[in-house]
């Protein structure tokens, strides 16, 4: 096995390559390194490719993965195997994206409403970490083959706004892609670094970071002091960017052509013809004034007076957001010292016009709007690396701390690389009616399974009131103050319950355990994930058979016959599935036992809710 060096100051493996930055986007996502002779940073491209690569992902008959440019043909003919927009569905259950389900033409499963999504591909589910795994795999290969050597350690970006789930769900597709991420940080911060801002000893700054890409708009607020980044406020809209430009192009050439929604819909090859054809004027009026072009013998115009006007609407919604984005600030517009833009389409001259208005000063644009994001994760790469001196690197934890959740999984709430101190909760709850009490292990390590971890200590929390299953909120926290020392409490909110326990998480590990633990995570992550998935697909399983046994037993007499027959089929087939090895299969039967019960659960709960308001006036 090879011997990596390990620093236990910044946590990371130490070997003599590269740190890489990622801008893991919606729509595109690139990497990018600090240049080894002119210590700048440089987006990874072919000789004369571009640096970013669409995050589209397209499964064949035979479940090969294409992604980038090449899996983008197949968004029109065929939408149903091809993803896109994978990053919206990080971290998130339907019940999060259901108002806007229509949005995306793959089948997203609508199960459990509180488990996290999956998306069906043929019979295959894939959850939105495998389909974030395929585009970070597809950019370290690519950084390997520019680069000539092996990428394994990574930063990786994601929005402020992101979630402890969500940022997770991000560490787990990087580990799932063979990279070692170091750290997670928020988007506007790398965007603030690649300008150098927060890269000043004593500096102290109020920054705004407005970003609007292909299909989603950011606004950060962010307060820097000494190299610290603060984010204040943020907001924004996940369904809105260059994307309403193109589009709203393509409706004014429908009118001057007279073709109908229903003929778009129908001819595919049409439909993408006009939108790419109004992303490229789209482009081209940033600098002319007209755009024309020739399309089945009719001539198709839009000026940039017109192209403005159509966008207005959508730039005054990033504005009002920049408004909001200040007032929950709680500063004045006037205090904002720097405007980064990021994003392709700020490059929009309306656009800059319009945020430069608004903040009272010229806008910072000079980095390259769709490379910065990455560009800033490689300059913080650097600074992790060691490479970047005037930096002084604050004490992190070298491994990840967690819990064990149900089927013997680690939870973890402190990853590995973050600073101390730190303190972090999570909400827990309990699995059988009227629990009573809660067994709290606390694990070390990088595995997916406690059983692969180091155990720290465990706890029981008692006295719960006896509740329905799922209604006691308990909270764990995890503090882990200056001198290294870990407390953790738990606390059931309702009754105010609580019980802690002191941990010293180092002590008795050598530097070679810590690197043996880091390497067999990153060897064995593809396994890990797969069981991970299988306990979690096993345990949606078990919850769904114990709910609808449950509901049969109560509602039995509104249910036909039939119903109860095929309700109980599809029971004994999810029963026989949990006893295999195969998470697709599991998933497969849960869907159909969800397709049988979903009708008569939903007018069981109708009569139910008419019988409650027979007689009552409202």
């Amino acid at each position: 096995m090879a011997k990596i060096g390990i620093n236990i100051a910044t946590g990371s493996l130490q070997k003599e390559e590269m740190i890489v930055g990622i801008d893991l986007g919606t729509t595109n996502s690139l990497v990018a390194i600090i240049h080894p002779e002119s210590k700048q940073p440089l987006a990874l491209k072919e000789h004369n490719s571009s640096s970013l690569v669409p995050s589209i992902v397209h499964f064949d008959e035979a479940g090969n993965v294409t992604v980038g440019e090449a899996a983008k043909q197949f968004l029109i003919t065929e939408p149903h195997n091809t993803i896109f927009s994978a990053k919206r569905l990080m971290g998130k259950s339907y019940n999060d994206i259901k108002d806007n389900a229509s949005f995306f033409t793959y089948k997203v499963i609508d199960d459990n409403t509180e488990s996290l999504v999956k998306v069906q591909v043929g019979d295959k589910f894939y959850s939105p970490i495998d389909l974030s795994s395929f585009i970070l795999k597809e950019l370290k290969q690519r950084a390997e083959h520019i680069l000539k050597t092996p990428v394994t350690r990574a930063v990786i970006t994601v929005p402020a706004y992101f979630n402890d789930a969500q940022r997770q769900a991000t560490r787990d597709a990087g580990k799932l892609a063979g990279l070692d991420v170091l750290r997670i940080i928020n988007e506007p911060t790398a965007a603030s670094l690649a300008y150098g801002l927060g890269l000043g000893k004593e500096e102290s700054k109020t920054i705004a970071v407005y970003d609007l890409g292909g299909g989603t708009f950011d606004i950060s607020i962010l307060q820097i002091t000494n190299g610290i980044f603060e984010v204040l406020s943020t907001n924004g809209d996940t369904y809105l960017g260059g994307d309403d430009f193109d589009r709203v192009i393509v409706k004014q050439w429908m009118k001057q052509s007279g073709l109908s929604e229903a003929e778009l819909f129908e001819n595919k090859g049409l439909s993408q013809t006009l939108r790419l054809k109004a992303e490229e004027a789209k482009k081209l009026l940033s600098n002319a004034e007209n755009f024309e072009l020739e399309l089945n013998g009719n001539l198709l115009t839009i000026s940039r007076t017109e192209f403005e006007g159509l966008i207005k609407p959508f730039i005054e919604r990033t504005i009002k957001s920049c408004e909001s984005a200040i007032a929950d600030a709680k500063i004045a517009v006037s205090e904002i010292e720097s405007v980064v833009m990021v994003g392709g389409s700020t490059r929009v001259p309306a656009v800059k016009n319009a945020v430069s208005a608004f903040f009272g000063r010229p806008v910072n644009d000079t980095v390259n709007a769709d490379e910065v994001v990455a560009l800033g994760a490689a300059v913080q790469a650097d600074i992790l690396a060691g490479n970047n001196k005037e930096f002084l690197l604050l004490d992190i934890t070298p491994l990840s701390l967690g819990i064990e959740t149900m089927g013997g999984l680690m939870d973890v709430l402190i990853p590995r690389n973050s600073k101390i101190p730190t303190k972090v909760g999570r909400q827990y709850t309990t699995h059988k009616d009227g629990q009573s009490g809660m067994r709290i292990s606390v694990f070390q390590g990088e595995r997916d399974l406690v059983q692969d971890n180091r155990k720290l200590a465990e706890f029981n929390l008692s006295g719960i009131p006896a509740m329905p299953a799922g209604l006691p909120k308990v909270e764990v926290s995890f503090l882990i103050n200056a001198d290294g020392i870990l407390v953790v409490k738990a606390k059931e909110l309702r009754s105010g319950i609580e019980q802690s326990i002191e941990v010293k998480p180092q002590y008795g590990l050598s530097d070679e355990e810590v690197e043996r633990m880091l390497l067999d995570s990153i060897t064995n992550a593809k396994d890990d994930i797969a069981k991970r998935a299988l306990v979690e697909a096993r345990t949606e399983g078990e919850q769904l058979l114990e709910t609808t046994e449950k509901f049969i037993g109560k509602n039995a007499s509104l249910l036909s016959q039939q119903e109860l027959i095929a309700t109980a089929e599809a029971m004994q087939a999810l029963q026989l599935a949990l006893t295999m090895e195969d998470k697709d299969l599991v998933h497969r039967k849960v869907e159909e036992l969800n397709e049988i019960s979903r009708p008569y659960a939903e007018r069981v709960m109708d009569q139910a809710v008419s019988t409650a308001m027979k007689g009552k006036t409202i």
